[in-house]
């Protein structure tokens, strides 16, 4: 079976579009970096030496400090497909990471998005 494309995805060239999403709706990059730190664990330097090393995806995740337990009550639509039902992992984490995103941008306190 061949890996979905969205894995060898460098990070650094989607969080800029994750960036750009927040922003246009009012958000910040902080807002942005603090939900993904939420997510994986990694602080702020940990984070930058990813985006600045060009990690993919697969990357990016598997090197992450740990992944917050709270994540499974992250649920909802993202690109037609519900968070709660993808069965691949990796794909749940990188939809994990869309959803928090989506809610940011919708306007959503930080406090309820990091449940």
């Amino acid at each position: 079976m061949s890996q979905h494309r969205i894995y060898t995805m460098k990070f650094a060239s989607v969080y800029p579009l994750y960036v750009q999403k927040a922003e246009r709706k009012g958000r910040t990059k902080g807002e942005v970096d603090t939900l993904i730190c939420w997510l994986t664990a990694y602080d702020a330097a940990g984070l930058q030496e990813q985006i600045n090393k060009e990690s993919t995806f697969e990357e990016f995740f598997s090197q992450a400090p740990a992944l917050n337990p709270r994540r499974t009550l992250i649920t909802g639509v993202v690109c037609g497909v519900r968070v709660e039902e993808i069965e691949d992992p990796l794909m749940q984490k990188v939809r994990y990471l869309d959803k928090l995103i989506d809610e940011l941008a919708k306007g959503k306190a930080l406090e309820k998005i990091m449940r």
